[in-house]
């Protein structure tokens, strides 16, 4: 199975009713979107039921994705549930939680405890400076450096044109900066 895209799993699900195709996708993005939509909801169990959703739709085979070189099956993915996070926070109002920090470095490998212990502060500090950051601007900080997505990636998901993607991400980064630095931390960003 590993000689197939992300978009060639999804797609050999819908056409030939493949579940390890659809299992192989949910174990590789599971955490990853649960960690996104828990940014935007701000609870873990609001973030873990949307993440479910989000599924559901793809298992349902309602939304349509096509391979295509401008567009990546995870950003496809992203959007999804995006939308879905959107749709819920129209209808409710949602309390505030903290989320719980990733044990993986940004390839994906099993830290060690040390380097572990690093990242989890590391990601922390960078956790609570980014909620003192306006909605989008979040957002956009959070899938480059929590989620290493492209600027071009992030304006399909966020639905803004590239430049408004590097305008928010200059800002952000200043501002991320900024907070950082008054929280007592040196950061090169």
């Amino acid at each position: 199975m590993s000689d197939y895209t992300d978009g060639q799993l999804y797609i050999r699900y819908l056409k030939d009713n493949d579940e390890d195709s659809f299992r192989i996708l949910f174990e590789k993005y599971k955490d990853s979107l649960f960690l996104f939509l828990n940014r935007i909801v701000f609870n873990e169990d609001d973030a873990e039921e949307l993440m479910m959703d989000t599924f559901a739709i793809l298992s349902s085979g309602t939304a349509k994705y096509k391979e295509r070189d401008n567009i990546s099956f995870k950003t496809w993915l992203y959007a999804i549930a995006k939308n879905q996070a959107k749709m819920f926070l129209r209808k409710n109002k949602t309390s505030f939680i903290e989320l719980d920090e990733n044990n993986l470095s940004e390839n994906g490998q099993v830290l060690s405890p040390e380097s572990n212990l690093l990242t989890n502060e590391r990601n922390s500090e960078l956790y609570v400076a980014l909620n003192h950051l306006d909605y989008d601007t979040r957002q956009v900080l959070y899938l480059i450096y929590f989620e290493n997505m492209s600027a071009e990636e992030i304006s399909k998901i966020m639905k803004m044109n590239i430049k408004k993607i590097y305008n928010i991400t200059s800002r952000g980064k200043a501002a991320l900066k900024d907070k950082l630095e008054r929280m007592g931390y040196t950061w090169n960003i």
